[in-house]
């Protein structure tokens, strides 16, 4: 009963009050993406969501869009912010997704919502984390955060669809909170210190 209604209810109730509670920080943080991001204070991406139906996640925008002479994008360190790292680390580049939550797209708590092209590089029992709405955070996020690798990652988010609960969901809300609080294992760029699902995965198949 929990999973199939009343999370869904706790998600919009939530979602409603703290986008009310937290709109002085929203604007602020706007203003100041805004400026430091040439008037792009969001970034908005499609992903996957439950039952692999695409919506598009909503961020705030942490990174510039400066190019090399040729045009192309500059490594994800060199077009982070100041502003943007700092929203990075304390998660609030976050707080767009409560309108995703709103929607209907997200969950508070669930398996995060994934790139599509990482889409054919699920193993079987891994596509299990699709057939639940994404989240804002999620047991793998609380449990290792971007220091997992992803065979444990995406373990993590199987266990937590096969074991969902209020109780569960209590911890990890917890967990969460102290990990924000403590900025514990955050990694503001992931990039840095781990290959991307699709590397590894074709990674690991020639060897």
């Amino acid at each position: 009963m929990y999973a199939l209604f009343f999370k869904r209810v706790f998600d919009f109730i939530g979602a409603f009050i703290l986008l009310i509670f937290v709109t002085p920080i929203f604007i602020c943080i706007t203003i100041f993406l805004t400026i430091a991001n040439s008037g792009k204070p969001f970034f908005v991406q499609k992903r996957p969501g439950k039952n692999e139906r695409i919506f598009s996640i909503i961020k705030f925008k942490t990174m510039n869009d400066r190019t090399d002479i040729e045009g192309n994008l500059l490594s994800d360190s060199e077009r982070l912010t100041a502003i943007g790292s700092f929203v990075r680390k304390t998660s609030l580049d976050e707080i767009p997704q409560l309108i995703n939550v709103l929607k209907g797209d997200m969950s508070f708590i669930g398996p995060r919502p994934l790139l599509t092209i990482y889409l054919p590089y699920y193993r079987e029992d891994e596509k299990l984390r699709h057939s639940i709405r994404p989240g804002i955070t999620g047991l793998a996020q609380v449990s290792g955060r971007n220091l997992l690798k992803w065979d444990d990652r995406l373990a993590m988010d199987v266990v937590y669809v096969k074991e969902l609960s209020f109780l569960l969901d209590v911890k990890i809300v917890i967990k969460t909170i102290k990990n924000v609080i403590t900025s514990k294992d955050v990694v503001v760029d992931p990039q840095s210190v781990m290959l991307n699902l699709k590397e590894e995965r074709i990674a690991n198949k020639k060897k």
